[in-house]
């Protein structure tokens, strides 16, 4: 039985546990790894009875192929959104600026320093279905955005969090305008 960080965690991260996925909870430990390998983050927000959670789950976290494509290019954080409601609406509110919907498991990709750059919801494995791009081509694409284009995904990412606090203050959770981010420089 493989084990990653979470073996300590809430109820909804042990489920992960056990997942060829080299998972982190939320802390300093993994944010400091993303730093000192500069390495992007892969962030994945879900809960216990979210049923697309557990689809994402069977399909790419316990896909030892698509769990070394993460390990290889992303430090990976798993969050319980009711364990971490100001991670969930931080995050969330991300993923609905630039995508114009939300839901769960939420999957963002954050750079070293935490900043996000590039999100959605579920993405399909191993291929694209359902209309989506699946999360394989999605992992690769953002991994080679990274390595060719790290500087203007860094600079253009460095704007929004200023532009999600703006959004909290003038309407909250309602209203929420739709921005781009620098995920137009992620080939879909």
């Amino acid at each position: 039985m493989n084990r990653n960080h979470l073996a300590d965690d809430p109820p909804y991260l042990l489920q992960h546990s056990t997942n060829p996925v080299d998972w982190y909870p939320w802390g300093a430990e993994a944010l400091n790894k993303a730093k000192v390998e500069n390495k992007p983050i892969f962030l994945s927000i879900g809960y216990s009875a979210c049923h697309w959670c557990h689809v994402m789950e069977r399909e790419s976290f316990e896909n030892v192929s698509i769990a070394a494509i993460m390990n290889r290019h992303f430090v990976n954080i798993k969050v319980d959104r009711e364990e971490r409601p100001d991670l969930d609406d931080f995050f969330m509110t991300f993923v609905q600026l630039t995508t114009g919907g939300g839901g769960w498991p939420m999957s963002v990709f954050l750079t070293p320093d935490g900043k996000p750059f590039f999100g959605g919801t579920y993405f399909p494995a191993p291929k694209d279905a359902y209309g989506r791009r699946g999360f394989p081509f999605i992992l690769k694409a953002v991994a080679q955005t990274w390595e060719q284009q790290q500087q203007q995904v860094r600079e253009s990412s460095t704007s929004l969090p200023a532009e999600l606090q703006a959004n909290f203050a003038k309407t909250g959770h309602s209203a929420i305008q739709r921005t781009t981010p620098y995920s137009a420089g992620i080939v879909m």
